[in-house]
């Protein structure tokens, strides 16, 4: 993996990103390539300075317009059901937000198409992205429940914002044959992690378990 610490800001023991894999180990996440990934990406550069200190942290942290930073079991039990069928060449991530899981997905898939509603949100993460030297992502500013249908079909689709119900398009850009999305589903006062697989024009769904994530809203935010 690239050496991807810029600056050392908000630079961290060793031994505490050790500590939040090991607890995501117990937690039951098994994959090792995502872990290994997980341990090596500088989360603390997708937060404020002022946060950087909980970075490696296993909650949610703020990153402004209402969004949050999701808390690293839940980017690694998502990443890892999306992938408990092998690899994916294409991802199609709706929700850039910071652009945290965008890496993770990076490291581990052939492209990523990520999708996200608020410009400025984008932005940032581009820029940081490049900075990396991550060049297997492709942008969209768009609303995610349309996904990004001209780049489709994908062989996986990770949704980080909760719709009421699976949008009808996501499912359709879905490849026929065992494409795999991995989105959590419900209102304010419950929501459940789904994994749907798709095999020609029928869904398996299963539930993984209980989530809460901000809501997948409608429309653009361009400033």
């Amino acid at each position: 993996m690239r050496d991807m610490d810029l600056d050392g800001r908000g630079m961290t023991s060793r031994r505490t990103r050790d500590r939040l894999i090991n607890r995501l180990r117990d937690q039951g996440i098994s994959s090792e390539s995502i872990l290994t990934v997980l341990q090596n990406v500088p989360r603390h550069l997708f937060v404020d300075e002022a946060l950087s200190h909980r970075a490696y942290e296993d909650t949610a942290l703020p990153i402004g317009f209402n969004q949050t930073l999701s808390q690293p079991y839940i980017v690694a039990r998502m990443t890892e059901a999306l992938l408990a069928a092998g690899r994916c060449n294409k991802v199609l991530e709706v929700g850039t937000g910071s652009g945290y899981q965008t890496l993770i997905l990076s490291e581990l898939v052939g492209r990523v198409y990520s999708v996200e509603r608020i410009a400025a949100l984008q932005d940032k993460a581009r820029n940081l992205l490049r900075k990396l030297s991550v060049r297997n992502v492709q942008y969209n500013l768009s609303d995610g429940g349309y996904g990004w249908e001209v780049m489709g079909p994908f062989n996986g689709i990770i949704v980080t914002a909760a719709p009421e119900k699976v949008p009808e398009e996501l499912l359709s850009q879905l490849s026929r044959k065992g494409g795999r999305m991995v989105i959590p589903v419900g209102g304010s006062d419950h929501q459940e992690l789904l994994l749907i697989v798709r095999e020609g024009d029928s869904y398996r769904r299963e539930i993984l378990e209980p989530v809460r994530f901000v809501p997948l809203l409608s429309g653009t935010v361009r400033q």
